[in-house]
């Protein structure tokens, strides 16, 4: 999940630098992801035993690439492009919310105090992380829209209701074998709406940085970072999961001190600290399953003790 956050983390500046010429559009970027990353899967998938995959599971894979892969980055590579990447960057601070409150009615996880303070203390460092770079101030006063932010709020809650509701579907098969299926489900729905403009693009006048980017969401952001999300999705909770989430706005602040564009500042550190700090109440907090064994421990003991009592006064 760290590994699949920070690559996402880059995803929204180098997704604007491929989107500011104009040439390649939200949509077209988008069908380039899905395209991609469905080519490598299938490839990928070539190198492990084949799995049978049953009718009403595919159905499942279907509506699960819906949630993923379609709405997700349609939602958000969209969102970017009328919004600033600060603003973007700061409302995926609200999918480890939507995670929670999904779990809680979906699959009954308890709302734990431990939670609920992790995910404000994770929120918290990651908007002060954010709104103390003096780059992103800039960026969100020249380049911000009301739609934007609203088709970004929309991604993190489809990946979130993803997250949470198709975890036995991806745990009960190989990764490459969920993915492919995924993937090829995505290109299959979102082709009719893209062929005519991919077929458009100037493929020719493309620069050089331009073709690295698109490489880099295709093959890092999209395949690789879906390849880790499976796995983590396997063995960490829906919440858990959906913490990590915070890890992007760092490797963001990181990498901009990096190339001299910002500051780590002491206050970033302590945002850093507060983020990671959250994270790490919350992979902590109780589950279902250990707060229900601990109310049976609790009642197996008041039996024990009422049974003792009963035996005592007969004697």
């Amino acid at each position: 999940m760290l590994g699949a956050n920070s690559a996402w983390g880059l995803l929204s500046p180098i997704a604007k630098i491929v989107m500011l010429g104009g040439v390649i559009t939200p949509l077209v970027l988008t069908e380039l992801r899905i395209a991609g990353a469905m080519l490598l899967f299938w490839a990928a998938s070539c190198c492990v035993p084949r799995e049978h995959v049953p009718h009403q599971d595919l159905l499942r894979f279907f509506f699960a690439s819906l949630f993923a892969i379609m709405f997700n980055q349609g939602a958000f590579l969209f969102g970017v492009g009328l919004t600033s990447p600060a603003d973007a960057s700061i409302l995926t601070t609200s999918m480890p919310l939507w995670a929670m409150i999904l779990a809680a009615l979906l699959l009954k996880e308890p709302v734990t105090a431990k939670k609920i303070i992790g995910i404000a203390l994770g929120a918290g460092g990651a908007l002060l992380l954010i709104v103390s770079s003096q780059q992103v101030q800039q960026t969100m006063i020249v380049k911000s829209g009301v739609w934007g932010d609203i088709l970004v709020t929309c991604a993190q809650l489809s990946f979130a209701f993803y997250v949470v509701r198709f975890k036995d579907l991806i745990a009960r098969y190989s990764l490459f074998t969920s993915m492919k299926w995924m993937f090829t489900f995505a290109f299959i729905c979102s082709m009719p709406f893209s062929a005519i403009r991919l077929s458009k693009v100037p493929w020719g006048t493309l620069t050089t940085e331009t073709g690295l980017a698109i490489l880099y969401v295709v093959a890092v952001a999209t395949f690789g970072a879906y390849v880790l999300i499976a796995i983590g999705q396997r063995h960490l909770r829906p919440t858990v999961v959906a913490m990590y989430n915070y890890v992007q706005p760092v490797v963001a602040s990181l990498v901009a001190a990096y190339l001299g564009l910002d500051r780590f500042t002491p206050l970033k550190l302590m945002a850093v600290v507060m983020i990671f700090a959250g994270v790490y109440l919350v992979t902590h907090s109780r589950t279902r399953r250990e707060i229900e064994a601990y109310h049976q421990a609790q009642q197996a003991a008041a039996d024990s003790a009422e049974q003792d009592n009963k035996k005592a006064a007969e004697r």
